[in-house]
């Protein structure tokens, strides 16, 4: 394999987590607002639990996929395969 398909490759897997990574942190800050803030949700959703219960489900997805997003970084930075296959 040319060493310039596999420079390409790492870069691609590193904007890719960049972009994961990003979206991650946007889910947790709405999750966030959601939490703190409910009241501008409540027309969109009718019932307080599933408001409350989708505010902390977002919270934790928005968190885990930044935590991904950034081991991923990390690992097509380093070429690390264990923090890529996590």
């Amino acid at each position: 394999v040319p060493m310039g398909v596999l420079s390409c490759m790492k870069y691609l897997m590193f904007v890719f987590n960049v972009l994961v990574f990003a979206g991650g942190t946007c889910l947790a800050g709405v999750g966030v607002w959601v939490a703190a803030d409910p009241a501008g949700f409540q027309d969109i959703v009718a019932a307080k639990p599933v408001l409350t219960a989708g505010a902390y489900l977002l919270l934790a997805v928005g968190i885990a996929l930044s935590l991904l997003g950034f081991l991923g970084c990390c690992g097509a930075l380093r070429r690390s395969r264990p923090l890529l296959l996590v």
